[in-house]
């Protein structure tokens, strides 16, 4: 890919999201065991959350819903969470994120050295509409790894909302043709900037 080409896409990434002074809303999918734990909680603990793995943050709702089919795609990802970060702990993931993927302007080598040096991943998706068709623009999704997911379990998370029955009246109102009334319900996301 050339350089001008690879600089082109990248202005087409965005963050949006809803957010307040102090924290950011982040959204996932899980099974009925890690959601009603986290949510009685207000934590995510292990088990059955696996602080080994790589956990994916999305702060965009209408990608989380293409994910997880308005959490009906399958079990595992059948209760759709809000998660509200602070913005600090947000901000510190995607400053310490490499991309998901080697780029054309990054050599094998380069690249594993790069992968070892930042415990966060940055993905870029194209965003969504209401119908989940594709947008020409992209959204972020952050995994996180190692001590980033225990910053995140541990001090990141403010509060956690289970979003399954709100997301399933927004897909059952689509479905009944009610368009207007479905975007009504949406979680007002603006652009985010990342802090210095």
């Amino acid at each position: 890919m050339k350089i001008e080409k690879y600089n082109e896409l990248m202005q087409k990434n965005f963050i949006r999201a809803s957010y307040n002074s102090e924290t950011i809303r982040v959204y996932q999918a899980y099974s009925d065991a890690i959601a009603e734990s986290a949510l009685q909680k207000q934590k995510f603990q292990s088990p059955p959350f696996k602080m080994e793995r790589m956990t994916w943050i999305k702060p965009s709702f209408l990608w989380m819903m293409y994910r997880s089919g308005w959490g009906r795609k399958d079990l595992g990802q059948a209760r759709i969470l809000a998660i509200d970060i602070s913005r600090t702990g947000f901000d510190w993931a995607v400053k310490n994120a490499c991309l998901s993927h080697r780029t054309p302007l990054t050599t094998q080598e380069e690249w594993e050295i790069i992968k070892i040096k930042h415990p966060v991943r940055i993905q870029w998706d194209p965003e969504r509409d209401l119908l989940l068709n594709p947008l020409h623009e992209r959204t972020i999704q952050i995994g996180l790894s190692e001590n980033a997911v225990e910053l995140y379990v541990n001090e990141w998370t403010k509060k956690i909302t289970d979003m399954t029955e709100s997301s399933q009246k927004i897909q059952n109102l689509i479905l009944n043709n009610k368009i207007e009334e479905a975007r009504e319900l949406l979680p007002k996301e603006t652009l985010y900037l990342i802090q210095p």
